[in-house]
């Protein structure tokens, strides 16, 4: 086998005062319980004491691939690099003057959209971003997105709007008492 095929193996040189750095934001990191940063933090200490990516796997059972790319990313941006942060993911699918836009029309509300609900729903919502956007999001998306804005999910109450306290009090202590305890004797037979 050529030396071409041959895996190099990384190893850092840790400045002391780095490490001792570097070991006091394991244990703040693991004691916060921030552990998958503690694990990276932890690699490139195991890697300064000499231990290849296989054998940092194999103490933080993780795989010699992450361990590798932990090592590659501290070397290539430091510390800031084994912090959590911001994961890259799918590029939103909405511009930000387009998120301006949807959150107008939320609040303004769907009748004035033009629905006849007074409701608004995720699938509905998605409609919306549909036919104004041209953009497709499930609407369990959609209630990220919108978590994402500062809305959140509302519950209606169930009771009517122009209902006497009174009677609907009286109801509750004779009638609905006296349902229940037919319900629960037929249950029974």
């Amino acid at each position: 086998m050529t030396d071409n095929f041959l895996m190099q193996q990384r190893f850092i040189d840790l400045h002391p005062k780095t490490k001792n750095n570097l070991q006091a934001m394991a244990l703040e990191s693991a004691k916060d319980g921030a552990y998958r940063v503690s694990n990276r933090i932890n690699a490139v200490l195991l890697n300064d004491d000499g231990k290849s990516s296989s054998e940092i796997a194999k103490v933080l059972n993780v795989s010699r691939v992450i361990t590798s790319k932990w090592l590659k990313t501290y070397e290539e941006q430091g510390v800031d690099g084994l912090l959590e942060g911001h994961r890259p993911g799918r590029p939103t699918k909405l511009s930000e003057v387009q998120k301006i836009i949807l959150c107008d029309i939320v609040d303004s509300g769907p009748v004035a959209y033009g629905y006849s609900t007074g409701v608004w729903t995720s699938t509905v919502i998605s409609e919306v971003i549909r036919d104004e956007f041209g953009v497709d999001y499930h609407p369990g998306h959609v209630r990220k997105l919108l978590a994402e804005f500062g809305y959140s999910v509302q519950s209606p109450k169930r009771l009517l709007a122009a209902a006497d306290k009174e009677k609907r009090d009286k109801w509750i202590q004779s009638s609905y008492q006296h349902l229940k305890k037919r319900l629960v004797r037929k249950a029974v037979v």
